[in-house]
């Protein structure tokens, strides 16, 4: 007979806090993996009407892309993350808290901006609101690399207002706008996916 062995509470909490930060790393590379083919059809949306080849280009690139990253933030074979999450209390609220505010803001930029006849700035009002809640998101998550993932989707918004205030197309801006985003998610996403 055998002695059944009892883990130690330490290696139960090791385990679930490895579990955790799994979960977390594959609902990240979903979620923005999504969002960024999101933005990418915005952005190809601007290049022409469905059946030019400019955009149905981008369109399939952009469900690869996708996919791509899916696959990688799923896969059994995943390296475990290099450090596990250290989150902060109650964060599951302050994740919840940030999301409704950034959904509040989102549709508040597209009523103004409707509102004001300037629907050219959605994408850009859209780009800001997204960047700017990855900066609480990267505390709440402890993903550190999300202040990169919301400087640079700041970044866009603000090129994406400059162009807008030189007078180029709505479409134009929100090619810009749109492509620069999906592209900061997908890479975002990947980084989660690879490196955790």
């Amino acid at each position: 007979m055998t002695p059944t062995t009892t883990p130690s509470p330490t290696a139960s909490a090791d385990a679930e806090c490895l579990a955790l930060t799994r979960t977390l790393r594959r609902r990240g590379a979903l979620v923005l993996s999504v969002f960024g083919l999101l933005w990418a059809f915005a952005g190809a949306s601007g290049t022409g009407s469905g059946t030019d080849p400019v955009p149905v280009a981008i369109e399939v690139a952009a469900v690869l892309v996708t996919a791509d990253a899916l696959y990688l933030g799923y896969r059994r074979s995943a390296a475990p993350s290099p450090r596990t999450v250290n989150l902060p209390e109650k964060w599951a609220r302050g994740v919840g808290i940030v999301n409704s505010v950034e959904l509040v803001a989102i549709f508040a930029v597209i009523a103004a901006s409707n509102a004001a006849g300037r629907p050219g700035l959605i994408p850009v009002g859209i780009a800001l609101v997204v960047g700017l809640h990855f900066f609480p998101l990267s505390r709440l998550y402890d993903q550190w690399q999300y202040r990169w993932t919301a400087a640079l989707l700041t970044v866009a918004a603000v090129v994406g207002l400059v162009l807008y205030a030189a007078g180029v197309t709505d479409e134009t801006v929100r090619v810009v706008v749109g492509l620069v985003s999906a592209v900061v998610l997908w890479a975002s996403a990947y980084h989660l996916a690879l490196r955790g």
